[in-house]
């Protein structure tokens, strides 16, 4: 059963490596809000949001409670958000959303992720005008008409709707708008899976199967950095 056990445990490994990478996110994640606006949920609506995303990924009420407990506490870490940009192999621009109480550290395991995958750290505003940023919500989907949800969310800033492959429905509003969307849910009774703030790039590079993989090997490297928050990148 050598083989086939291999195959299973490697997935298996793969799994628990990105839910580990999800918590480690979201916990930076709410130590990020708790140090903005205070450790209670109800008056601080991007823990608010933190805590939803950790029920999307089955992060434990336990580990959820501990992150905010240590971000109240005195040998709390201060993050510090940053974006990085760059070219991948190939000429695909990439974006990276860092979380970090150490810039030196984060820009100099970047620059060697890059270099080892083919790519190249850009300067600031190098590839950031081929994305838009906005607000992605993942709701339930209860049998709501389409049509008939975006004529009552276009108001609030709403850019674009659809379904993704599990049937959940995915709204994305104007980065602007990302509160006023969130308010519009809550007051419609929609169940929210997610909400996060994502960059949507404005043009796509087409690619071959080989040079695709090369891409997405410096993007898997990069978002296993402990720094790594997020990574978007306009491959097709």
């Amino acid at each position: 059963m050598g083989r086939i056990f291999e195959v299973r445990k490697s997935t298996m490994f793969a799994r628990w490596d990105k839910m580990a990478k999800a918590f480690s996110r979201i916990g930076k994640e709410i130590a990020i809000a708790v140090k903005a606006s205070g450790p209670d949920p109800d008056n601080n609506p991007a823990l608010r949001r933190c805590i939803l995303n950790a029920k999307s990924v089955n992060m434990p009420k336990d580990r959820v409670d501990a992150a905010i407990k240590r971000a109240m506490g005195k040998d709390k870490t201060d993050y510090e958000e940053v974006v990085y940009e760059g070219y991948a192999p190939h000429g695909v621009a990439v974006m990276i959303d860092t979380a970090t109480d150490n810039t030196t550290r984060t820009v100099a395991n970047l620059r060697m992720h890059f270099t080892k995958g083919g790519g190249s750290l850009g300067n600031s505003g190098s590839v950031g005008f081929l994305f838009n940023r906005v607000g992605e919500f993942k709701v339930k989907n209860a049998g709501q008409n389409l049509e008939d949800l975006e004529l009552e969310l276009i108001d609030f800033g709403l850019e674009e709707i659809g379904e993704d492959s599990e049937g959940n429905i995915i709204i994305r509003a104007a980065f602007t708008e990302f509160g006023n969307m969130a308010k519009a849910l809550d007051d419609k009774g929609l169940e929210v899976i997610s909400s996060e703030l994502k960059r949507i790039p404005t043009t796509t590079v087409e690619l071959n199967d080989e040079q695709a993989k090369e891409v997405l090997e410096l993007v898997d490297r990069l978002e296993q950095d402990e720094d790594v928050q997020q990574v978007f990148y306009n491959l097709k």
